[in-house]
């Protein structure tokens, strides 16, 4: 029933989102009937490829060529839908000023041409950028930490769909390079049925690092069933942290390194986050805790807790989208100080949910050099 809802609410913004591009830029562009069909034919086209793209991401029997087809009508149609908005206002102050009627013909057709280039070069730069994973590095000052650390940092791999077992071992390797003394995963590393998804995750087991890979899970495990992930992921020699935590370090200069449950869990119904679990025990020392959703710091008090580690938004992963995620998120993207006594840091994901589109938020590993 939930993905019916889902598959729903998708298409009524979709369709609407494809209207107006119809209405209100194609016919409307200063361009021959020929050229306005063509257009439209490539609109509907995109269209059809929405309305297949949850299909052939919930149920991945198609081929990877025809996935990669069937997911960019998604950001191409947002991309093209938030373009047709400025194309609206700007022909609406065209049609205001005080030109010649031949001036403002000019103008338009000028304008018309302009947007169709901007359609064009946004989505290619946007497909351009999820090719690539930038290295965030970050300095993070934590009291009475008496021994410096660096804790590497990746969320929302998302494996399903594109995230396949190239992009990890690839990813891997770079991991590798860093040479981090901690990995962890803060949640959405699965986004497929866990049969598709084991030969990516078993790349994961090459990471290495002084004291280990540790993992939290994020609101899309639980759409693939939660348990058997967490206990695949413990077979790769990959810790699960469910509500606990785990002394970093040598003694007397470590830190506590701690991890809960999704809030998800509430609405799913087990595995809730516990925070008093999970900080059980680790009282003076230094404490980072991970937490997939930013929006989790709203709803515990985070006294003794010097840094939280977040995932979850993407950073928006395609602007403007990042104005709606800070509707709902408390943090988007980067380092925060949440109050007097903790600070936040909120990876924008090292893969992508969707179509492999980026634009103003790209992908990241973080380096978090803690002293």
């Amino acid at each position: 029933m939930s993905f019916i809802i889902f598959f729903s609410v998708f298409m009524i913004v979709f369709a609407f989102q494809t209207l107006i591009i119809k209405k209100r830029l194609i016919n409307k562009l200063d361009f021959n009937y020929k050229t306005r069909k063509y257009l439209s034919l490539f609109l509907y086209l995109t269209f059809f490829g929405v309305l297949m793209y949850p299909i052939a991401r919930y149920f991945p029997l198609v081929p990877n060529w025809l996935y990669f087809l069937l997911s960019l009508p998604i950001g191409v149609i947002f991309l093209t839908f938030i373009i047709t908005l400025f194309h609206e206002i700007i022909s609406l102050g065209i049609s205001k000023t005080k030109y010649t009627k031949n001036r403002r013909e000019f103008f338009k057709k000028g304008l018309d041409i302009g947007i169709i280039s901007a359609v064009i070069a946004t989505n290619a730069k946007a497909m351009d950028n999820a090719r690539h994973i930038e290295i965030e590095v970050v300095d993070v000052k934590i009291n009475n930490l008496n021994k410096p650390y660096t804790i590497l940092q990746l969320s929302d791999i998302h494996i399903g769909g594109l995230i396949t077992k190239d992009f990890i071992k690839n990813l891997v390797k770079k991991v590798n390079i860093l040479n981090p003394d901690v990995v962890v995963i803060t949640g959405d590393l699965v986004d497929t049925k866990l049969e598709y998804a084991k030969p990516a995750l078993d790349e994961l087991k090459n990471i290495n690092s002084k004291y280990g890979t540790y993992f939290i899970v994020g609101n899309h495990e639980y759409f693939h069933g939660v348990k058997p992930i967490i206990n695949y992921v413990n077979s790769l020699g990959i810790k699960t942290l469910e509500n606990e935590n785990i002394y970093i370090g040598e003694k007397d200069k470590g830190f506590y390194l701690c991890g809960v449950y999704d809030r998800f869990g509430e609405r799913y119904g087990s595995y809730k986050p516990n925070i008093t679990q999970a900080l059980k025990n680790s009282e003076d020392k230094p404490t980072i805790l991970l937490a997939h959703q930013p929006k989790y710091l709203e709803e515990i008090e985070t006294k003794g807790i010097d840094l939280v580690l977040c995932g979850h938004t993407h950073g928006g992963q395609i602007f403007p989208f990042n104005f709606l995620v800070k509707l709902q998120q408390p943090y988007v993207k980067g380092l925060h100080q949440h109050n007097e006594t903790t600070q936040v840091y909120v990876n924008k994901g090292t893969g992508f949910w969707g179509p492999p589109m980026r634009l103003g938020a790209s992908s990241e590993i973080t380096i978090l050099k803690l002293s």
